[in-house]
């Protein structure tokens, strides 16, 4: 069985995917089995146990969104691994000229142990993250794959730890127990107006972020086997989640890719994982009615579980 089962009308596209998405939601939170979806991942006694000198594919996505990403890479040149080996991919569309520049400039830099490696994509199909997400799990030829985001960034010892922790490893999903994240910033915040001066180099004070647990492989927190990612890619027999779109959609492919594998994932210890959050998501337009409503909701939630979890340490 595949996404294909809802019909889709000529007469009515838009509920048609929005029927397809709600069954999928549906579906990837245990009501259907993911056997009548896509077949298993390769059983763990078919993946190689990899020891040594390990390589990693990070996987990121990019739409008017250069300065989080100014950041992302910013932090590879600055921490570059000693231990393993990186390819850095960001999927973007020519039209984003920012973002463009800013891949420009980081092509001109060399880091130890890091390549750049730039994906472009139709606008359309960028927006649908399972589409890039899915290019690159078929393609990659890394031990380990890790989608993530571009407000991502791998700090001081981070990827150094990540290659001690998967040290001949063959989980199909692997997660970092912790992430270090902001207050959520507002266009105006000297964190993103500084970044949005230019391509270059930048640095973000560490003391701004708070500790959070993590209890599952999220959206950018996926770690993903080589073989795994290879033999089953991102999603690729869910229809609705390999179409493009006319805006950034939100990743309910995140779920899907876990309920597909069959694991929530399994939490390892990988220090300053740093994550900047924003008051409006990307997939909204700037200044629009509904970007602003989502802030707010986004602002009222925060607030709302900072109040009532747990104290964290700073």
């Amino acid at each position: 069985m595949t996404s294909d089962a809802i019909p889709e009308c000529e007469d009515a596209p838009f509920l048609a995917r929005n029927a397809s998405g709600t069954l999928l939601r549906l579906a990837a939170g245990g009501m259907l089995p993911a056997r009548w979806f896509a077949p298993p991942p390769p059983p763990a006694s078919d993946r190689a146990a990899r020891r040594g000198l390990l390589s990693l594919e990070v996987v990121s996505h990019c739409w008017q969104y250069s300065r989080f990403l100014a950041y992302q890479l910013s932090a590879l040149a600055q921490f570059p691994p000693q231990k393993l080996r990186v390819t850095m991919t960001v999927f973007y569309a020519r039209e984003d000229t920012q973002t463009q520049a800013l891949l420009d400039f980081f092509a001109q830099q060399s880091v130890p142990n890091v390549t750049w490696n730039w994906q472009t994509l139709p606008k359309a199909s960028l927006f649908r993250r399972g589409i890039g997400r899915n290019l690159a799990a078929r393609a990659t030829t890394a031990d380990w794959i890790w989608f993530t985001d571009c407000d991502v960034m791998f700090r001081a010892g981070c990827l150094d730890a990540l290659a001690e922790q998967l040290q001949g490893r063959t989980e199909a999903l692997l997660y970092p127990r912790e992430e270090r994240v902001t207050p959520l910033l507002s266009e105006d915040d000297p964190v993103l107006l500084r970044s949005a001066q230019g391509p270059a180099l930048v640095e973000v004070d560490d003391q701004n972020f708070t500790t959070r647990r993590i209890d599952r492989a999220t959206g950018p927190l996926q770690i993903t086997h080589g073989d795994v990612a290879r033999a089953c890619g991102y999603c690729p027999t869910l229809r609705l989640y390999q179409q493009p779109a006319d805006h950034f959609c939100k990743a309910y492919e995140d779920r899907a890719f876990r309920w597909l594998l069959g694991t929530q994932g399994v939490g390892i210890d990988v220090p300053n994982v740093y994550r900047l959050r924003h008051a409006t998501k990307g997939r909204y337009r700037a200044g629009s009615t509904s970007g602003q409503l989502r802030g707010a909701i986004r602002r009222a939630k925060s607030w709302l579980s900072e109040r009532i979890a747990t104290p964290r340490a700073r």
